[in-house]
């Protein structure tokens, strides 16, 4: 499984493959040099059992004063832990010791294995005080401090995972690191305690030498992560959009769908490309029909699998498999707003009404389970979770599995219209549900989930009804009773933690992915819901003095939003998420405040965090001195990088705005990244889209008529019904010439209703259509 992987630090992805050769050769001599701190580890330890024997002893630590969850959940480890800061730094350079940096989140799995093997026990706590100025971050808090040490794994040791463990030297340039450590010596290999050992020893007598080479170490980064603009143009789109095809094509699971074998995770910004693609000239080609399928085939096996929580709703980080069955089965926010938006824009496009109920599914779930009443979204569900309330030992998945017995149990009434087939029947059948379980060894190497159904449908309605002889209408009605029965026992069940953190970023994410669904779901409620989080964020996460956002937002022990002394700014992908969410926003309610702050956003970002000198956004400002590496994302993961956001933004913006200069910094990105545009677009299919974008031509449509009229209503639901990821939606009226919009497009000054109705102009390459103010008329125009 992944988490075994992970935690042993094996490659699980490459951020730098684009990293000159040199760069690499000066990276692994000097990290070679500290791998005799190992080899001596090995050779001085027969065996660390004895030592890892203690108990954790009653306290808190410096911890306790934190907000993050994830810091909150180590409050009471027995290692005296610092929060990253100068408290920190300066005891290390007056002790003159190393510090030991661990950063991981709340719901991660080995991060809690870690942490219940080494940072709760007593005697590896002494060993830890003694040695090193030990630091906690949280990853998601403080993703400037993680890039950079991640980006010093990645490079030397090829992969890299949570926990992330790095020793660093008191100025804080990195010596060596990993992952997980098990805490005891076993098969050859040194356990954490014996590592701190060594690497205490070779610090206290050949000190001089370390420092020598963690210099090196960091000065081969700073110099290989410079990413820079070239002379040559910027990539051409049918280049990149053919190669970057290719190779999605290439990973393409016929099968099962998805892209690349075990693990799978759901990677939006592929379907994002892809969909982008089909809608692309010519739409009607071979490759955008052959991407179209690869896309729905995918959203609909993901939806029938485990990774897709049937009871409860919402889908859990990746699956294990290649057959999306068993997943890791943490929920992340990030995830949701963006599987929203995929199965949104499947259900523009075909009108298959299943990909409209999986993304009310996802609403649904996060507006129940991830939503502050004050209006932010929480981070994260964990995957762990005790299997009982008198367990002490939680195990992943607790929260989520069923046993035979349990589903007959509370299931054992009859279908209507049977007096022989159950509810447990009917869910059984569809669900895979076996009496010794359906996850085999392979899955599960652990054990954790032995004699557990982790529920996957194989089939369909219909093959269901089939072979139990009932009518599909009654297997529908039978398993939507069955759901919400298992939810309500779920319930009982003892819950999985909460991160309650609220980041402004993935905040942004959920947003876009609640705007869209009010757009062409014509759903007022998730609109609202979209508002409420922006202004949430513009209370809680926007200082209006400075026009800068904050990264985070927690609640106090009340429920109210608690207030930080000193708050973290923003980060890059905090801005550009956001940017994209109100304007998504807009285009769900039409409220011009959204995109006057989104372009006051996009002002302050290029203020703070544009390279002036080279082109691109870097992902922190310069003002921090314990950051050692400024870096620029780009790599489009679980996440898409801020970069490619950002392209996307302005070329948007340059439209809402007239603002051609906004064109000219997004092709200044595109020649930023065009190298590993031409050369792994797969890498970048995010910033693939926004070259489509450029390279197409963007469809203006303007409506001009009273935004509460029905003729008015009528003509903005006929634009939602198409799938135009090229469009610029803006709703206007006669005599609107002070408005922010008509303040920078002249053309909404000049707009009439036609025989005072609501009126629609469709303008592209600055050229517009004839009026029309018939829906009929108005469909035909948006379908060529």
């Amino acid at each position: 499984m992944l988490r075994t992987l992970i935690g042993r630090g094996i490659r699980v992805a490459r951020l730098y493959p684009h990293l000159p050769k040199t760069t690499h050769n000066t990276l692994l001599t000097a990290h070679s040099r500290a791998k005799p701190i190992l080899l001596q580890a090995r050779m001085a330890s027969s065996s660390s059992d004895d030592q890892a024997s203690g108990s954790m002893e009653a306290g808190n630590n410096r911890l306790a004063q934190e907000k993050s969850p994830y810091l909150l959940q180590h409050a009471s480890n027995p290692v005296d832990w610092y929060p990253w800061g100068q408290e920190a730094f300066d005891k290390a350079r007056v002790e003159n010791k190393l510090i030991f940096l661990s950063v991981g989140y709340s719901t991660c799995h080995w991060c809690h294995v870690m942490e219940r093997e080494s940072f709760e026990n007593v005697d590896i706590g002494k060993l830890m005080n003694e040695h090193y100025v030990s630091i906690k971050v949280d990853r998601e808090e403080r993703p400037d401090v993680d890039r950079v040490y991640m980006t010093f794994i990645q490079a030397t040791a090829g992969g890299g995972g949570w926990p992330m463990s790095v020793w660093l030297t008191p100025d804080l340039k990195p010596l060596m690191g990993g992952t997980y450590f098990p805490p005891h010596d076993r098969f050859g290999r040194p356990g954490f305690p014996t590592i701190l050992q060594s690497i205490a020893r070779q610090w206290g007598g050949n000190r001089e030498a370390l420092e020598q080479q963690s210099t090196k170490i960091i000065e081969a980064l700073q110099a290989a992560v410079k990413v820079k603009s070239t002379s040559d143009p910027s990539p051409l789109g049918t280049e990149v959009m053919e190669k970057c095809f290719k190779q999605l094509t290439d990973s393409f699971d016929n099968q099962y769908g998805g892209f690349g074998g075990a693990p799978k995770f759901p990677q939006p910004v592929n379907f994002n490309f892809l969909f982008r693609l089909y809608s692309s000239p010519p739409g009607e080609s071979e490759i955008g029909e052959r991407g179209l399928k690869m896309c729905l085939h995918t959203l609909k096996m993901m939806a029938k699998g485990g990774i897709h929580d049937h009871v409860s709703q919402g889908f859990h980080r990746y699956s294990t498999d290649r057959f999306w069955h068993v997943p890791h089965f943490e929920k992340m926010l990030y995830d949701q707003g963006q599987l929203a938006v995929a199965y949104l824009d499947a259900y523009q496009i075909t009108k298959d009404a299943v990909f409209a109920d999986v993304a009310r599914d996802i609403l649904e779930y996060v507006g129940r389970d991830l939503s502050d009443k004050a209006g932010g979204f929480y981070s994260a569900e964990d995957a762990d979770s005790l299997p009982a309330a008198d367990e002490t030992h939680k195990k992943e998945g607790a929260f989520c599995v069923w046993t035979d017995m349990e589903v007959r149990t509370h299931l054992s009434d009859t279908v209507e219209g049977s007096d022989l087939v159950t509810l447990a029947d009917v869910f059984c059948k569809h669900y895979d549900i076996k009496t010794g379980g359906n996850v085999d060894f392979e899955q599960d190497p652990h054990g954790e989930l032995k004699d557990q159904n982790v529920l996957i449908a194989r089939g369909d309605v219909a093959s269901t009804a089939s072979m139990l002889g009932l009518t599909e209408g009654t297997v529908e009605a039978a398993l939507e009773t069955a759901r919400r029965t298992l939810h309500k026992v779920r319930l009982e069940r003892p819950r999985p933690h909460l991160d309650d953190k609220m980041l402004t970023a993935w905040n942004g994410l959920m947003i876009s992915g609640f705007s869209r669904a009010g757009q062409v779901l014509q759903a007022p409620e998730f609109t609202k819901r979209a508002e409420q989080a922006v202004t949430f964020i513009r209370q809680h996460l926007y200082d209006p003095s400075t026009g800068c956002l904050l990264r985070s937002a927690y609640r106090n022990k009340e429920g109210d939003i608690a207030q930080i002394p000193i708050p973290i700014q923003g980060f890059v992908d905090d801005y550009c998420f956001l940017i994209r969410g109100l304007l998504d926003l807009y285009e769900a309610n039409y409220d011009e405040q959204w995109i006057e702050w989104a372009s006051q956003l996009q002002e302050k970002l290029d203020e703070l965090l544009w390279d002036t000198e080279n082109g691109g956004y870097f992902s922190t400002t310069d003002k921090d001195s314990s950051i050692l590496l400024r870096l620029k994302e780009d790599q489009d993961g679980a996440e898409p990088s801020a970069n490619s956001v950002a392209c996307m933004n302005l070329l948007r913006l340059s439209h809402y705005l007239n603002r051609p200069d906004y064109q000219e910094k997004a092709s200044k990105l595109f020649s930023v990244f065009g190298e590993r545009l031409q050369k792994i677009p797969i890498a970048l299919p995010e910033m693939a889209s926004a070259l489509l974008f450029q390279e197409s031509t963007a469809k203006q449509i303007i409506i001009c008529g009273d935004p509460q009229a029905e003729d008015t209503r009528q003509l903005l639901q006929c634009v939602h019904t198409h799938y135009l990821p090229n469009k610029v939606l803006i709703l206007t009226d006669e005599g609107q010439t002070s408005s922010f919009l008509s303040s920078r497009l002249d053309i909404l000054k000049t707009l009439q209703r036609i025989d005072g109705k609501a009126t629609a102009y469709v303008c592209e390459n600055y050229q517009c259509q004839l009026p029309v103010n018939s829906v009929d008329d108005l469909a035909d125009l948006l379908k060529k």
